[in-house]
């Protein structure tokens, strides 16, 4: 459920190529879940984390337990014990390849949700 809420958090701010990683089934894994994106600029890679955080905390009232890399915001983590972000800017995320590094566990993408449409007067004026 968190690394559902987290991924919310992420397409709130357009993070792409959001990838889920399943380390439950790996001996001596740090977390059970990695949830990896990347974003165009440090200041999206900023926006991404306090979507991320104020999603969590907003869902299930739990703060992030530690957080790193916002020096330079190449590579920001959050950690919330069970469930690990990593958000980079594009190349850090070429550079570091996670997926590779986790490959026998079990990779999901994920799409963003398709939101319908608001039905608005000009909608209903433009569809008559």
């Amino acid at each position: 459920m968190l690394a559902s809420i987290i991924v919310e958090g992420i397409f709130e701010k357009k993070g792409e190529d959001v990838v889920t990683i399943d380390l439950r089934k790996i001996p001596n894994a740090v977390a059970d879940f990695f949830v990896l994106c990347h974003a165009g600029s440090r200041n999206q890679v900023e926006a991404i984390s306090d979507s991320v955080q104020m999603e969590v905390k907003k869902a299930v009232g739990q703060n992030v337990w530690k957080k790193e890399g916002f020096e330079n915001a190449e590579w920001v983590l959050l950690d919330y014990v069970d469930v690990v972000v990593h958000i980079f800017q594009e190349p850090a995320r070429r550079f570091y390849r996670l997926e590779e590094l986790w490959a026998d566990a079990e990779l999901t993408e994920c799409k963003p949700v398709q939101k319908p449409a608001r039905r608005t007067r000009k909608n209903l004026s433009a569809e008559a």
